[in-house]
């Protein structure tokens, strides 16, 4: 899964300096490779109307299927969008192309902020141009938990609310609440404070109701739980269908996270792939998204556009001081990505 040949690299690398990476007129295609339900189809079906150029869209579930769909080496995809500390694995393994922000003029609408909390995976800004962005913490149902419970995250090993509680099914995030609770980063790699989280996930289990991901969001809005450990954008979404609903980070600190766009080197149609990244900067079509995947945008030209009650939604635009006590989640070697699968091994098998 890790390798590719690298005749194969090199092959690419040769094709792409033979038609500048873009593409002759008889070549209007783009392969796009993105997260399930994450970009408005009728956004695709605009671009194909105006450019002319083919898209080809296909979806994965997580960052890690994205990865193993890459490195099968069995699509030439032109552009990627994924997330933060899986993208700086590909950069650190020479998988990616440097985007020319020159052809992207819309860029303009984006906040440099986002740039600045991107180079802690992609030091210079050469790489990436973020697309939406969020945190992880907790959405509960204000009629079933004291509400100043949910400030720490002491409330996921609270005995008061045993049976009701919605645990990530994923390692890093579920070892990202028990580390921040302890104090500790949750990129570390110290065997102890490891340790020390399992030991907690551990003792947690007899409070948890079910560990999921994608149907947390329903279990929520069915009122199947107290509350549940979640990202932003699914909590943004709960809370509009059920309004006993509430989300918060915990004072601890969490998770910030940025999915972003990059171009691999399996990039055939760049200026194909920078065409496309430049309509997805303009305000109507980052708009267009926004609505259908309702998670935080870095298009500061749209947020300024946007009803005031959405620009003080804090679930979806979460606040300075809140990203400031966050951390972007840093890619593991493969001996400590080793270390931290077998102890989440360990606590799923605990009875």
């Amino acid at each position: 899964m890790i390798k590719r040949l690298l005749t194969l690299a090199a092959g690419t690398l040769f094709a792409a300096a033979l038609c500048g990476c873009g593409g002759g007129s008889d070549e209007n295609k783009l392969t796009v490779l993105n997260y399930g339900k994450y970009l408005d189809p009728k956004a695709i079906e605009l671009f194909e109307e105006e450019t002319g150029i083919q898209v080809e869209y296909e979806e994965y579930i997580t960052p890690e299927n994205m990865y193993t769909k890459y490195k099968a080496g069995s699509i030439d995809y032109d552009l990627i969008c994924t997330s933060d500390y899986m993208i700086e694995k590909l950069i650190g393994e020479g998988e990616t192309l440097q985007i020319d922000f020159d052809a992207i003029p819309n860029r303009s609408n984006l906040d440099p902020t986002y740039f600045d909390f991107s180079k802690s995976f992609d030091p210079n800004n050469q790489y990436t141009m973020p697309y939406f962005f969020g945190t992880v913490g907790i959405l509960y149902d204000k009629n079933k938990v004291d509400e100043a419970d949910m400030h720490s995250w002491d409330c996921l090993w609270n005995e008061k609310y045993k049976g009701q509680i919605i645990m990530a099914d994923s390692v890093r995030d579920s070892f990202m609440a028990a580390l921040k609770y302890k104090g500790y980063s949750l990129n570390t790699t110290d065997e102890a404070q490891l340790l020390e989280a399992q030991e907690i996930l551990i003792q947690q289990k007899p409070l948890v109701y079910s560990y999921l991901v994608d149907e947390a969001q329903d279990e929520m809005i069915a009122e199947n739980a107290a509350f549940a450990l979640v990202y932003s954008g699914e909590a943004g979404y709960a809370i509009e269908m059920n309004d006993n609903l509430a989300y918060c980070v915990p004072d601890e600190g969490s998770n910030m996270w940025i999915d972003s766009w990059f171009l691999p080197k399996t990039c055939k149609h760049k200026e194909n792939a920078e065409k496309f990244l430049d309509f997805l900067c303009r305000e109507e079509i980052a708009r267009m998204n926004f609505e259908y995947v309702y998670y935080a945008t870095p298009n500061q030209a749209l947020v300024e556009s946007l009803e005031p009650e959405l620009q003080e939604n804090t679930t979806i635009f979460p606040p300075k001081e809140v990203l400031d006590n966050c951390e972007i989640l840093k890619s593991l070697d493969e001996t400590a990505t080793a270390k931290y699968n077998e102890l989440w091994k360990e606590i799923k098998s605990t009875d």
